[in-house]
């Protein structure tokens, strides 16, 4: 199997694949506080690890490669606590145009953003429909927890909190199992005062509030329950989901494309 990685490919790997119809995957995460007891990359750390994984599962099936990890996203409701680096939404939509932008440059007719914190999406879902409105190119995007939300439901994932929520039970469960080295155990407090409002409408709706947007003190719910086995069961299930829902989306550009 031909690298699945494209920074590990030459120019000339990259042009031939794209010239043959590959799909480009471009993985979107942050650098942003995570309380008290979570490293500021934890949603590059959970991205990186389930990007990778889906991607050389998916390459098996169909002609797929991987971007770098887009490492800072729009974390500006972070800002005030700290420890953060931010593009402004407008920056961020900017940048993710002219990554777009790049990759049809390189040749790419099929790109696909794949998202790993709640700040980025919808920025995201815009670019990829501005990118398909401007080139005759076929275009994705999707947020891990939507991919892979109802098996998460399925194996009950929502007993350590918030899935998935923001350095809660959930997150702090990944990290435990990716790097377990990095959780600050003795900061993590047996109860963290919750705001029943979040999340609290239908799917894709939104209800936030000034200063708590991913709840109190930065946060969304207490990580006491976490268990890094928890976290490799949510993990292994994400990446099932994604892997399979990038086999699906490109299989239907590839049918789409056959169609015309």
């Amino acid at each position: 199997m031909m690298n699945y990685l494209m920074h590990l490919c030459t120019r000339e790997e990259i042009a031939e694949r794209a010239g043959q119809g590959c799909a480009v995957v471009v993985p979107l995460a942050a650098t942003e506080q995570h309380g008290p007891h979570l490293p500021v990359y934890t949603d590059s750390l959970i991205c990186e690890h389930i990007i990778h994984r889906a991607g050389e599962q998916a390459a098996l099936e169909v002609p797929i490669l991987i971007t770098p990890v887009l490492p800072i996203g729009c974390s500006q409701h972070h800002l005030s606590f700290g420890g953060t680096i931010s593009f402004s939404s407008t920056t961020y939509l900017r940048v993710l145009k002219d990554i777009g932008e790049s990759l049809v440059l390189d040749g790419f007719s099929k790109i696909i953003f794949v998202n790993a914190h709640g700040g980025n999406d919808p920025i995201m879902t815009q670019t990829v429909n501005d990118l398909a409105v401007a080139h005759p190119i076929w275009t994705a995007s999707a947020s891990y927890w939507s991919v892979a939300g109802e098996a998460l439901r399925a194996i009950n994932a929502g007993e350590v909190g918030m899935v998935p929520g923001h350095a809660g039970g959930f997150e702090t469960s990944a990290i435990l199992a990716i790097r377990p080295e990095l959780v600050r155990a003795d900061r993590i407090g047996d109860e963290h005062i919750s705001r029943e409002w979040i999340n609290s409408g239908p799917p894709g709706a939104f209800i936030g509030r000034h200063g708590e947007l991913t709840g109190y003190d930065g946060y969304t719910d207490s990580a006491h329950t976490a268990t890094a086995e928890r976290g490799r069961l949510y993990l292994d299930t994400i990446i099932a989901s994604l892997s399979n829902w990038l086999v699906h989306t490109v299989q239907a550009m590839n049918k789409g494309e056959q169609s015309r």
